[in-house]
């Protein structure tokens, strides 16, 4: 047993060196497509026309599928699908086409580079789907007035950057974590790493906030339903549904359940019941939208 039990602790502390490495900056953090640069100042612009914006999604082709998919996905539920990009961007809207942007943006941005770093970035991207099409269809069936179910997909996703930061860090490495010691490095390490990597992308703030919150179930939080609290319901859900943590406290106790109103916060199964009593019609969601 204890030959065993001496090579797993070795390689934890040689992750973590690797992981402190990034942290430190002696490793650079991973940096957006610059055509995402490209395309977030092109939509600061007031003056931009659709079909402007049309011309320069089409530099990707990778993202022109990508947003074409999507617009004809059950969660857009359009009944005429877009044919090409300017009816994309007219049918999502060019806040929308932003966001799905970089939605493709981040998934592409960790590439894997061996078998079992690939089966890390399939299990890791799988719960972050569930996550975020969880926290979208709570937001549009609660119809939060302060809460825009379009920067609930967004903020899902980048609540996540900090897991996926972690799994970057072993690209160029030799050996990669299997999936308890990666999920051990996660809870360690995803929450400073996602913080540090948001502000470097210079997302809005309220984004970095949710990635601050997340996982904080019985944190004060004064006021009406926010968007943390909306990415929290997500989490906690997706970790029912996956059976991937027994130590969840009730539903009930968790600080975003308890600002729920009638009808939202009736329960069933331990969990909301607009959620429990639609899960195939949200895994169907997260399957298409990822």
């Amino acid at each position: 047993m204890e030959s065993s039990e001496q090579p797993v602790q070795t390689d934890y502390s040689v992750y973590r060196s690797v992981i402190n490495n990034l942290l430190s900056g002696s490793e650079q953090l991973p940096s957006l497509p610059s055509i995402t640069f490209e395309i977030r100042k092109a939509m600061g612009q007031q003056d931009l026309s659709m079909v402007e914006l049309s011309k320069l999604l089409a530099k990707d082709p990778a993202l022109s599928a990508v947003l074409l998919k999507y617009a004809s996905s059950p969660l857009v539920g359009s009944q005429t699908p877009p044919q090409n990009l300017l009816d994309v961007i007219r049918l999502l809207g060019m806040n929308q086409v932003e966001r799905i942007t970089m939605v493709h943006s981040i998934k592409s941005l960790f590439s894997v580079h061996s078998v079992k770093h690939k089966r890390l970035f399939m299990e890791a991207w799988r719960r972050l789907a569930l996550k975020a099409s969880l926290s979208t269809y709570i937001a549009k069936q609660v119809h939060i007035r302060n809460v825009l179910p379009d920067n609930v997909l967004m903020a899902a996703l980048l609540s996540e950057v900090g897991t996926l930061a972690v799994l970057s860090a072993f690209k160029n490495s030799e050996e990669t974590p299997d999936i308890p010691t990666y999920v051990a490095l996660c809870r360690e390490y995803a929450k400073s790493l996602g913080v540090i990597t948001l502000k470097q992308w210079q997302v809005d703030e309220q984004y970095v906030k949710v990635v601050q919150e997340i996982g904080h179930w019985k944190e004060e939080s004064p006021g009406s339903v926010n968007l943390s609290d909306i990415i929290n319901l997500g989490l906690y859900h997706s970790l029912k549904l996956s059976h991937s943590k027994t130590d969840l406290p009730p539903l009930q106790e968790i600080t975003a359940y308890k600002k729920l109103e009638e009808p939202a916060n009736k329960m069933i199964a331990g969990g909301l019941d607009l959620v429990m009593t639609n899960v195939q019609e949200i895994r169907v969601v997260a399957k298409s939208l990822f």
